[in-house]
């Protein structure tokens, strides 16, 4: 019961910090192709309902402190390139979460070992119907790859050396709109917004921010965002929301 109760409080966590978009990539107006990279970090907390294994669903409200005790690694990018009104992108991002409990008795185990890992990968593209000197406002849609994996392991006790793993992965499309708005020659406005679906019942996601431009090569985006998917599938349940401040260094050439 105990390690039931690890495993239904534990399984997805590793999708926290989990996300499609990075901010919005202020591009130097140029002839021919541009690039832009951005590493980003979300700190996101994540309520929501799920579940391993075919047990039971639990509900979950963790806020980011909650979250950043046991996450292991995380690395979050995107790249995007521009031809004219024309872009296509990527964003990538996996974390890794651990923990570990000790059982009261210490006769089915002594302890308890969860980890989770989740990866989602964003390729898309996008199409400018409203352009001038000041912003644009980008058409896009593309497809989401997600994968979500949590292992557990029992050290010690009847189950010593027992590990089980349940894990699942899906596609979704998505579609929706990108905006930046220029209010000085140095400061901006971005956002966007997605929705869409296919593995997942829903899968949506939602941002404003604010961008400083250092320079031609290197600005700055703060902002908030939530995201939301509702996936289920053979006992494996993650219908949650995510939401928080988000932080991005843009660089360009």
């Amino acid at each position: 019961m105990l390690a039931a109760g690890l495993l239904t409080a534990m399984p997805v966590r590793a999708a926290d910090i989990a996300s499609p978009m990075a901010p919005e990539l202020n591009q130097v107006e140029k002839e021919g192709w541009t690039f832009a990279f951005s590493p980003y970090f979300w700190a996101a907390g994540m309520s929501g309902d799920t579940g391993l294994f075919g047990l039971p669903t639990v509900h979950m409200d963790m806020d980011f402190g909650d979250i950043l005790d046991e996450l292991d690694f995380a690395a979050m990018a995107i790249g995007e390139a521009r031809y004219d009104r024309y872009s296509i992108f990527t964003d990538i991002m996996y974390t890794k979460i651990s923990s570990g409990r000790a059982t009261p008795r210490g006769i089915i185990a002594d302890d308890v070992d969860v980890t989770s890992e989740t990866f989602a990968g964003l390729v898309g593209a996008g199409y400018s119907v409203l352009q001038s000197d000041r912003g644009n406002l980008d058409v896009v849609a593309g497809l989401r790859v997600w994968h979500a994996s949590t292992e557990i392991s029992f050290g010690g006790g009847i189950l010593d050396g027992v590990s089980r793993e349940d894990s699942a992965t899906w596609v979704d499309g998505l579609a929706g709109i990108r905006a930046r708005y220029s209010i000085t020659d140095k400061v901006y406005l971005t956002g966007w917004g997605l929705v869409g679906g296919g593995g997942a019942d829903i899968d949506w996601d939602v941002a404003a921010g604010i961008g400083y431009s250092f320079n031609e090569k290197l600005s700055a985006v703060a902002g908030y965002r939530a995201l939301g998917v509702d996936y289920s599938s053979d006992g494996f349940v993650m219908d949650v929301v995510q939401q928080g401040p988000i932080f991005g260094v843009v660089m360009r050439f």
